[in-house]
């Protein structure tokens, strides 16, 4: 279950997803934006969340291969957010070549339009499974829990996923005067502390995976 939860925190951190939210806070009428988006996205990640996490439970090889993949997974990519979590640190990534600038991609153009019908379909194109959501799924197959209970944790992973967007769409409902302004300061602060939190973040689960993944192979 903690594997679950892990990867559903990490799949929530979307850079497309906080872009496409940024964006529409900025149009005219963003709830009813945030709301198509929304329902598009949970659309296409929780149907083919499910058709993915039954299809790996059906295919048998989930139990033999569970014991032997799980703590070699855990400490390459616990090794990898290390990896990560150093080259962010040491500010690497931000001595690039400045690119040429282009105009916004066609999903952002879409959005810009101010339609809901619009961002609905945005929200089925751009959510499809990326890696960390995959692995969260993987996660479940390996619970074998019941029809039930692996729906609902489909579910739940998916709340998790889409909380960038979920969180402010909740708040312009319940307190359309203050979010507009929770959102500009929170958006101010993450921007002056993201590198700060990227590397505590990757280095924390990182540690955790690589501990984990140690755990697991001295005690079988």
């Amino acid at each position: 279950m903690s594997r679950v939860i892990l990867f559903a925190f990490t799949a929530m951190l979307n850079p497309t997803l906080l872009a496409a939210t940024t964006v529409m806070l900025l149009l005219p009428s963003p709830k009813k934006l945030m709301l198509g988006y929304l329902l598009g996205a949970l659309l296409t990640s929780i149907t083919l969340g499910l058709v993915i996490v039954f299809s790996l439970q059906d295919s048998g090889a989930v139990d033999s291969a569970k014991r032997s993949v799980n703590p070699a997974v855990d400490l390459a990519l616990g090794a990898l957010l290390l990896i990560v979590a150093f080259v962010l640190s040491r500010g690497s990534l931000g001595r690039k070549r400045p690119k040429k600038e282009k105009g916004p991609p066609r999903w952002q153009r879409a959005l810009g339009k101010g339609s809901p019908r619009l961002t609905f379909a945005v929200g089925v194109a751009l959510t499809l499974p990326g890696a960390s959501y995959l692995a969260s799924l993987t996660a479940i197959s390996k619970l074998d829990y019941s029809n039930t209970a692996t729906v609902l944790l489909v579910l739940m992973v998916n709340v998790i996923m889409l909380a960038l967007i979920e969180i402010p769409l909740i708040g312009f409902y319940a307190a359309p005067e203050w979010t507009p302004v929770a959102v500009e300061r929170a958006k101010n602060w993450f921007s002056l502390h993201a590198q700060t939190i990227a590397v505590a973040g990757a280095a924390g689960i990182g540690s955790l995976l690589i501990l984990r993944g140690v755990i697991e192979l001295l005690s079988n």
